[in-house]
């Protein structure tokens, strides 16, 4: 058995309301308090274990300032022992001795949260039917339907949270393809072309889950589904996925990535997938630091949105690239760029016309505006877009939000000295 620190919290303290709403929330002032009060677990064994100053475990608990740095709640889910999905992380080390106890969790954790945010509805398509004797179209395009109405819970959770719902969607249109009977070619090949989508929904919500390894298996099994399929517009959008996770360690293979993805671009593909193809080529040229590759790719991407035919049929996994869409990208390509005098007005408008209840995306984009202002000078104007991305990243099972929002409170820290800036390194934990 493994080791299991002294911080280790109780099952009955994991599976009480008020702990679940504070680990959410990422509200740790709360969680040591409750682990105190509940658990007689002292604050100075918990700075012990979680590397904090007693002091400062104190004054989080009586609910000033918050953590926020990625490397440190990880460190305090380890030492409590808090499995990864409570908190939006994916599967800790340590969780798989103790699997059996866990299995259930992920679901309910996914039901509960949904259910908080409007979805419930969306939800009872979990429950699978048996498949037919045979394998028809009219029965693969009810499963794309089922397959659209489940990616609309990405629009709201994170990917610790939708990790095991897509996968479990793959693992059973797999089944189905190895095992089914086929009422003619046609059907196994749509029903191919549909694995191939859930391969890349389910890699999106791993990569989103901080689960990159499995991310990338997932697009390169999407690469393999596509290709036997013949569906051009889902083979070049397995590629821009791949580009995406290349980007954290080896720049140059992701621009190649992308630029393959681009060239599978036909008369017939669909304006919303050209544009999210051109998108994604902008945004690998953006951090590889090639400017001239960045504005081509995104001209690219507004003509074919701005050629788009009216009426015209586009695939449900790429209808959300609009103009909006289009303006982020644009931001979020100069900020990388560092060119701040084109990346401001761009997320400023679009961020304008983008919905709150979108949190774990409009709190990424935030943080690059806030970076933008930092580039630019406007340090007081940072400071306040960085508080805006944290209320919106707070409770969100993703950890790219936090993960971007770190080198930002980072790059606020020399200046301290405003009143705006240190009230946000205060609530950021730095």
């Amino acid at each position: 058995m493994s080791y299991q620190p002294p911080t280790a919290l109780p099952r009955d303290l994991l599976d009480d309301a008020a702990m679940q709403h504070a680990l959410t929330n990422h509200d740790f002032g709360t969680v040591f308090r409750l682990a105190r009060e509940r658990a007689r677990i002292s604050y100075s064994r918990i700075a012990t274990e979680c590397d904090i100053k007693p002091e400062r475990v104190g004054t989080l608990a009586r609910g000033q300032g918050r953590i926020s740095s990625f490397g440190k709640i990880v460190q305090i889910v380890d030492a409590l022992r808090v499995p990864g999905h409570m908190i939006g992380l994916a599967p800790r080390p340590w969780e798989a001795d103790a699997a059996p106890a866990s299995q259930g969790w992920p679901r309910r954790t996914v039901l509960q949260v949904a259910t908080a945010s409007g979805l419930a509805a969306a939800l009872p398509a979990l429950h699978h039917a048996a498949p037919p004797a045979r394998i028809t179209t009219s029965y693969v395009d009810r499963l794309r339907e089922r397959t659209a109405r489940l990616r609309r819970l990405d629009d709201i959770l994170g990917g610790g949270d939708t990790y095991r719902v897509y996968l479990a969607e793959v693992q059973r249109t797999k089944a189905v393809l190895q095992r089914g009977s086929f009422a003619g070619e046609d059907a196994r090949r749509r029903l191919t072309a549909l694995l191939a989508e859930q391969a890349q929904q389910a890699g999106w919500a791993a990569f989103d889950g901080g689960r990159g390894k499995e991310a990338a298996s997932l697009y390169e099994e999407s690469r393999a589904y596509a290709q036997e399929a013949g569906d051009a517009d889902l083979y070049g959008n397995s590629l821009a996925f791949l580009a995406y996770g290349a980007l954290a360690h080896d720049r140059r293979t992701a621009v190649t990535f992308a630029r393959d993805s681009c060239t599978t671009i036909t008369a017939r593909t669909p304006a919303s997938v050209r544009a999210l193809l051109f998108e994604r080529l902008a945004w690998a040229c953006a951090v590889d630091g090639q400017a001239a590759g960045t504005e081509a790719a995104l001209n690219s991407a507004r003509e074919a949105l701005e050629t788009a035919q009216d009426g015209e049929p586009q695939p449900d996994w790429s209808v959300w690239v609009d103009r909006t869409e289009l303006g982020i990208m644009t931001g979020r390509c100069w900020t990388e760029l560092s060119r701040p005098l084109r990346a401001v007005p761009a997320l400023t408008d679009a961020l304008g016309r983008y919905p709150d209840e979108y949190a774990r995306d409009k709190s990424l984009y935030f943080s690059w505006l806030a970076e933008a202002y930092l580039a630019a000078g406007e340090v007081e104007e940072a400071a306040a877009t960085t508080n805006r991305a944290l209320d919106l990243a707070t409770g969100v099972a993703s950890i790219r939000p936090m993960q971007r929002i770190a080198p930002v409170l980072e790059s606020l820290r020399p200046h301290r000295q405003l009143p705006e800036v240190r009230a946000v390194l205060e609530r950021g934990g730095s």
